[in-house]
């Protein structure tokens, strides 16, 4: 029997990070959609048009009788007191990162998530980005030797940030790039090097007004010894190495995105012959300098979390994304903005 889905939100993250997956995936059917929208309304009604297209939450949960799992897809402030509500309706609930925006939030859903006998899990997609699984892959087999250090790097070029959320959220409300990149970065470093001891921060807000910082650096040095430089960055008119990792014998170097965000955003699909594949000019380098080989990017597979959801809700396996390892992510994330507040230098 399918698992009946509703989608929260149908922006970027509804329309382009879950529903793909999710209606690609014979055992999830997507129900409802909620959006107050219009535009997204007619585009969740075109997309899916066998799901009921609803205004808000409380239409939703009225019908939660019909549904067995909600995808919250909407800003980080908002999403806590949805996943509340769906939990509180008997409902297995997936929250798009970050979990929350404090981390005495990400407890209490945990808790109730946990009393109520109900999954929850978080769509932390980076893990299934390909360079990222070629890293993995390459520590784990220790063609790097020692991992000494690990750069990061998610940046772009968007002068003006045109969601208004965006814009002028304050960190508070989950605003600003740390928020906005970070679980991703971090949740990254710490699935490859384990805990972290000690961190720093440098936050900066660039644009003119109001808002939180659209540019920011984190420091992480990992109880086993390897520390890791992350960058995140939507004002960055040059790019730098996606990954850049250097151990005791060879470091790992690969750039640009993993392509399947750009590849829903042009209608592309998950089923789609090569799709998360990086063409090979695309293609890391492993070895010294003067003496790197190209290394295959294994192929990125963000239908791998909704996969291994299904198992679980089907057959009791482990979730996909543990919510505790977010939580430990967010709680270093309020962490940082706490001893590190926001520079403005616009």
């Amino acid at each position: 029997m399918s698992i009946r889905t509703g989608i929260i939100g149908y922006g970027t993250a509804g329309r382009v990070f879950h529903a793909p997956f999710l209606g690609a995936d014979p055992a999830f059917d997507i129900t409802a959609v909620v959006t107050g929208d219009h535009d997204r309304a007619a585009h969740a009604a075109t997309d899916h048009p066998d799901a009921q297209v609803v205004t808000d939450l409380d239409a939703l949960l009225k019908r939660a009788q019909d549904l067995d799992l909600v995808v919250v897809a909407t800003p980080p402030a908002r999403h806590a007191g949805q996943a509340h509500a769906a939990l509180d309706a008997g409902l297995h609930v997936v929250v798009d990162k970050p979990l929350s925006v404090t981390a005495q939030e990400g407890r209490e859903l945990i808790d109730h998530a946990d009393q109520a006998g109900r999954v929850l899990s978080v769509f932390q997609n980076r893990r299934w980005d390909g360079d990222y699984l070629t890293l993995r892959h390459l520590v784990e087999e220790g063609a790097l030797g020692t991992v000494r250090r690990f750069e990061s790097r998610f940046e772009w070029w968007k002068p003006e940030e045109t969601k208004a959320w965006k814009a002028g959220a304050p960190a508070d409300q989950g605003g600003g790039i740390l928020y906005d990149l970070g679980p991703h970065l971090i949740d990254q470093a710490v699935q490859l090097f384990g805990p972290v001891e000690d961190s720093h921060a440098e936050l900066v807000r660039y644009r003119p007004g109001e808002g939180a910082d659209d540019d920011a650096f984190v420091a992480l040095r990992h109880t086993g010894g390897v520390v890791s430089h992350l960058w995140m960055s939507s004002l960055a008119p040059r790019l730098g190495a996606r990954f850049r990792v250097l151990g005791s014998e060879a470091g790992y170097t690969t750039s640009g995105l993993d392509p399947q965000e750009a590849s829903l955003k042009a209608g592309s699909r998950p089923t789609d012959p090569g799709f998360g594949q990086k063409p090979r000019d695309g293609w890391g380098t492993l070895g010294r300098t003067g003496s790197e080989s190209p290394v295959a990017t294994q192929p990125g597979d963000y239908a791998a979390f909704y996969r291994g959801l299904a198992a679980t809700l089907q057959d009791g396996a482990p979730p996909p994304v543990d919510p505790r390892d977010s939580l430990a992510v967010i709680e270093l994330i309020e962490s940082l903005h706490r001893r590190f507040p926001v520079r403005h230098a616009g």
